[in-house]
């Protein structure tokens, strides 16, 4: 028995499909419209999804655009439409329908558009990395969207300027095609060589803090900067100094010029902040569509106690606490205990139990296992930019963890 999600904002065709796929034994969930539909899929995880195009609210076109987008199309999904045509048909397959079912539908079409759907084989491993077309319903960001598609279009390069608490990395993935691969210069300590771009051939190199590269790392940027043409490749940086400062630094000035011919500011989590219940919310169903976190939802109150909190390390901490709190809530329904809990302030010094009558050896150790501990919640146990904040080598600070009885984590490292 498969669990069908028919959505259609008619009554009498909700009541008719339901009937009959009833009656073939299948379990069904109704919804009226495009809010409803999200809500349930989220909720139900149904097996097929029967999608009206017509909709009051959100056509079922762009609510189809919205789960391909935040990696939530795992599920077959059937359009149905009165009124439809052949291009509206070909867009729909191109972004995920598996079919096409024209009103009012014949019964052995609906069956047969069913049986297909639920024998085509499950697709394994983890879900696309979110993009700002994930967050559709948010206007700063579809703002920000349209931004970085125009500029897309036509440069190769992209330079963040943005201070921490930015939305560097999900703006990087947005113009990173799908399927494409990604390459975190900051990762690279060796000299990057023709193999490892063409490796990386029709996907984006990143850099998070250009403040923060090796004379070596700059060495490997400048490298790939001549060859984005060549091996079909994006760039897109970040950093919140100027190119003055930069080039006080020893950086090398035609290198700087062309980092800083295009550039853009995007906004901050706090300019946003009104949409962040939205990126919360979404970020956890990501999360457990990618089967790292157990199906969890947030309460009204939970994503309104988040909305209120600042936010310094952006994005990345933000999907790092929602992370934390899914694994850390043993009910299905996280609420506001639990957000308090988790991003209390950090205590001070003394509070967090450095004694300043202990030896030195003991008391820099205690400090060192807060400080790790501190960044380890924030990277979300992301090992390469650990080690990029910190600025130990990777090898180093394994050592240092183990010898500070903290565990790395390997598991869900992106690289």
């Amino acid at each position: 028995m498969a669990k069908i999600l028919i959505v259609d904002d008619e009554i009498g065709i909700r009541e008719l499909l339901s009937e009959i796929l009833r009656d073939e034994g299948h379990d069904i969930q109704l919804a009226e419209n495009a809010a409803a539909a999200r809500a349930a899929r989220n909720a139900s995880r149904p097996d097929m999804v029967l999608l009206d195009i017509w909709m009051p609210d959100t056509d079922g076109i762009t609510l189809l655009k919205e789960w391909s987008a935040a990696g939530q199309l795992t599920m077959p999904v059937v359009m149905m439409s009165g009124h439809g045509t052949i291009d509206t048909a070909v867009e729909a397959t191109r972004i995920g329908a598996i079919d096409y079912l024209e009103k009012p539908i014949a019964l052995q079409k609906l069956l047969a558009a069913v049986k297909r759907g639920l024998q085509r084989p499950t697709t394994a491993g983890s879900a696309a990395p979110l993009t700002l077309a994930s967050f559709a319903r948010s206007l700063p960001l579809r703002e920000l969207k349209r931004r970085v598609d125009q500029i897309a279009d036509s440069s190769r390069l992209l330079l963040l300027r943005v201070a921490a608490g930015s939305l560097a990395e999900l703006i990087a993935r947005s113009v990173q095609p799908a399927g494409s691969a990604w390459l975190d210069l900051a990762a690279v300590t060796v000299p990057l060589d023709i193999s490892q771009l063409q490796g990386c051939g029709g996907g984006v190199l990143y850099v998070g803090e250009l403040g923060r590269l090796s004379r070596a790392q700059q060495k490997n940027l400048a490298f790939a900067v001549e060859r984005l043409e060549r091996y079909d490749l994006r760039l897109v940086a970040a950093t919140d100094r100027s190119a003055e400062a930069l080039l006080a630094e020893g950086w090398d000035e035609a290198l700087l010029a062309r980092l800083f011919e295009v550039s853009l500011a995007p906004p901050s989590l706090a300019d946003v902040r009104d949409d962040l219940p939205e990126l919360a919310s979404q970020i956890l169903v990501h999360l457990a569509e990618g089967g790292e976190v157990p199906l969890r939802r947030f309460s009204s109150a939970a994503l309104n106690h988040l909305r209120t909190l600042p936010w310094p390390g952006g994005y990345l901490e933000l999907r790092a606490a929602v992370k934390s709190l899914a694994l850390g809530t043993l009910e299905e329904e996280i609420g506001p205990a639990e957000v308090r809990r988790l991003l209390a302030p950090m205590p001070d010094s003394g509070a967090a139990g450095i004694q300043f009558d202990q030896p030195l050896r003991e008391a820099r150790e205690a400090f060192e296992r807060m400080y790790f501990e501190h960044h380890l919640r924030l990277e979300g146990g992301n090992m390469t930019r650990l080690a990029e904040k910190t600025g130990l080598e990777r090898t180093h600070l394994y050592r240092k963890l183990k010898q500070l009885g903290l565990q790395a984590g390997r598991r869900h490292e992106e690289v």
